[in-house]
């Protein structure tokens, strides 16, 4: 085990509480490796990354995005290694696993509405996305940007898509309340700042309202943006061996296991047990993922969203 011992630092935009615990878990299971997060939004990182590597400082052995498409440019700017886990190998749906193993889903979340449940009566809740253009939810609806969140990015994408611009035109309307990370609405939500989220990570909903908040997710009647959140190893890892064997461990059913039952995550690991009293994934109706698309994509649908949300 000598040859693993020393750090391994880990670039993520997954919720930092949840980060820490991935981080400390991995650390009980290897002592002799010091897990570093760098948490900061899908975006925000890439940008990050992007001017690291132009001034040829390398600080990042594993990454993890919310949006599939940055491992995709990185792919194709040669800016990840090849490294395929066991599990990843043997258990992964191809869905879920770059074919030239540079990458793989560490995680899945959705990108639901959700509601305040002391401020919105469960039959006066909004059913589907249409419905948050409905005037009485003016000035009670927060959402996040697709400017820092990758999540954001993939559910801006697929809903220009299949409602287009106009419905964000209209929504811009509402006198929505802006944030910038996934993860801020549900906390916006519960903490009753705001009566609605029209987008946030699904697995902050449900972490919430499992610690007993107020807040239930809605899963539109149109169909929910799926995001997918893969992770890779970088190509200049200053760290090697210790980013093999974090990247390795955590995809394992059990690290898997941990983001499910910690962090409210969903799994492509067929080991992986989906979290009671949440609703099934495949119940679930999803909108569909094109990652290819935002990565060609990305600046037009953030120009195109600031035109309408002038921020």
């Amino acid at each position: 085990m000598t040859s693993w011992l020393g750090k391994v630092t880990w670039y993520t935009s997954v919720d930092l509480p949840l980060a820490e615990k991935v981080g400390k878990a991995f650390e009980a299971k290897y002592p002799g490796v010091t897990l570093r997060v760098e948490r900061s939004g899908a975006e925000r990182n890439f940008q990050r990354i992007g001017q690291e590597y132009a001034s040829r400082i390398y600080n990042c052995d594993v990454v993890n995005s919310s949006d599939a498409a940055h491992l995709i440019i990185w792919k194709r700017e040669k800016m990840l290694a090849a490294y395929v886990p066991e599990d990843v190998a043997r258990d992964f749906p191809a869905t879920h696993k770059d074919p030239d193993g540079m990458f793989a889903s560490w995680r899945i979340t959705l990108s639901p509405i959700a509601y305040n449940t002391n401020l919105v009566k469960a039959d006066e809740a909004p059913k589907s996305f249409a419905d948050l253009l409905d005037p009485k939810w003016v000035g009670k609806i927060v959402k996040a940007h697709p400017g820092y969140s990758g999540t954001i990015m993939t559910a801006t994408q697929q809903l220009s898509r299949d409602l287009g611009w106009s419905w964000f035109e209209k929504l811009a309307k509402q006198k929505v309340m802006q944030v910038q990370s996934a993860t801020e609405p549900p906390k916006k939500i519960a903490q009753g700042e705001r009566a609605v989220m029209a987008d946030g990570g699904e697995y902050l909903v449900l972490s919430l309202k499992a610690r007993g908040e107020p807040v239930e997710p809605v899963y539109a009647t149109e169909g929910t943006p799926l995001v997918t959140g893969p992770s890779g190893i970088m190509a200049n890892a200053p760290n090697p061996n210790a980013a093999r064997l974090f990247f390795a461990w955590s995809m394992t059913a059990e690290a898997q296991q941990l983001n499910v039952d910690a962090g409210g995550l969903r799994s492509a690991h067929p080991a992986v047990k989906e979290k009671a009293g949440v609703r099934k994934f495949s119940d679930i109706k999803t909108l569909r993922e094109e990652a290819n698309v935002v990565a060609d994509k990305a600046d037009e649908i953030k120009a195109q969203y600031v035109k309408y949300f002038k921020v």
